[in-house]
């Protein structure tokens, strides 16, 4: 989970520093929007061929291998001197956060019991969240003292970091034994094999539904959390004070996610979660955004808040759901970045989508309509899963 926390670091890196990037780089805003969604252009484009490289390569191997783009791509960051430089880099971010966390719900699954399963990957849904929380709280600061370069330095460092530590405490690939023979994963010749899992999982409903449910959810919570330390900005807060709201609003997701780990693990259905996070999601931005609550800051920010936390039953109930429909064992990475893939459409997109919104509209008062269409979009797919979708014994199978 560390490891999914210092790859969020490098995702929620970019929203405290905006400011400074627009004063020194002349960044505009719709920039800012793409520079916040380019990490997901790697899922967008080919996120089932990274799910089927790294269950091709090995899990652990892949992680570190995140990790190591993640790090490199940061340092190179610190040199540059253009917005395109930062765009294209933040696309290369978008492989390697890709690496790092596509394998690790199939790690978790080879480690974890069966019977924790629901409570480890609910929990490993809090990894986002986690990590800009950390990004917003120490952002501001640093970039006060050492400027964005240096910030951009911090997650490079984590990431260092963190492949010592993977080498020394996660078990080898090899040394590990998963729970399927391993001379199965191997018997065919290698271009079958990964063609064999990558049709597996294409034609397969669960892990296009949950896809699409996963994008509806992710796209307007990072495009929302994402541009709230320019929104307040504008208002007038201190970039410190802005960056501290933005870091709570995102901090609170993790009660969600935490709570939906707990109640699965009950035998809490995934679909009377999903409903009452989508619902939740649209009733709040029409709160936080719709005219009809200006000047009233703080019904505006409590919006914000309730949006984020009870919203965030959502990816720890659907990242469990990603791995139930794996269609085999050697297909949970696979599957995971068909997922990812066409969620990171949904984070790509709505980021600029809301920026573009807002110039047009002269504010962000119709980010609500946006958001609530997402969540109606949610609703329905929530709404057609049957009742014993999920249990927390975690039979063989389970299909959204």
């Amino acid at each position: 989970m560390l490891s999914g926390v210092v790859a969020a670091l490098h995702l929620g890196k970019v929203s405290p520093a905006i400011p400074a990037l627009q004063a020194s780089l002349n960044l505009t805003m719709v920039q800012a929007g793409f520079l916040l969604s380019l990490t997901q252009l790697a899922g967008m484009l080919a996120g089932v061929l990274i799910g089927v490289f790294s269950d091709g390569m090995g899990l652990r191997r892949s992680i570190i291998s995140g990790q190591m783009i993640l790090c490199l791509a940061s340092v190179i960051g610190m040199g540059a001197r253009q917005p395109d430089e930062l765009l294209m880099l933040r696309a290369l971010e978008g492989l390697g956060f890709l690496l790092t966390t596509l394998p690790t719900p199939g790690l978790i699954r080879q480690l974890v019991s069966r019977e924790r399963l629901a409570l480890h990957l609910g929990l490993w849904g809090c990894y986002v969240a986690i990590g800009t929380s950390i990004a917003f709280i120490a952002g501001p600061t640093l970039i006060e003292t050492m400027g964005w370069q240096g910030w951009w330095g911090v997650p490079a460092i984590c990431s260092a970091a963190m492949i010592i530590w993977l080498v020394r405490a996660v078990p080898s690939d090899r040394q590990r034994q998963p729970p399927e023979s391993a001379s199965a994963r191997w018997t065919a010749v290698p271009s079958e094999v990964w063609t064999h899992r990558l049709w597996t999982t294409l034609k397969a409903s669960g892990p296009w539904r949950v896809g699409i449910a996963f994008a509806m959810y992710a796209g307007q919570w990072i495009a929302v959390i994402g541009f709230l330390p320019s929104i307040y900005a504008d208002t007038g807060l201190s970039v410190p004070m802005a960056g501290a709201l933005t870091a709570l609003a995102a901090f609170v997701n993790i009660s969600g996610s935490t709570s939906a780990a707990l109640l699965l693990h009950r035998g809490i259905s995934a679909r009377r979660l999903l409903m009452v996070g989508y619902m939740c999601m649209a009733i709040t931005t029409l709160f936080a955004f719709g005219q009809f609550t200006q000047g009233m800051p703080v019904v505006r920010y409590g919006a914000v808040l309730v949006f984020s936390a009870v919203g965030g039953v959502i990816p720890g109930t659907l990242f469990m759901l990603a791995v139930s429909v794996a269609p085999s064992e050697r297909t949970v990475s696979t599957a995971v970045g068909w997922v990812q893939q066409i969620s990171s459409m949904g984070m790509f997109v709505m980021p600029p989508l809301l920026a573009k919104l807002a110039g047009w509209a002269g504010g962000w008062h119709w980010t609500w309509l946006a958001s609530g269409l997402a969540s109606l979009i949610g609703l329905l797919l929530a709404a057609g899963l049957a009742q014993d979708d999920y249990v927390s014994s975690m039979p063989e199978k389970e299909y959204l």
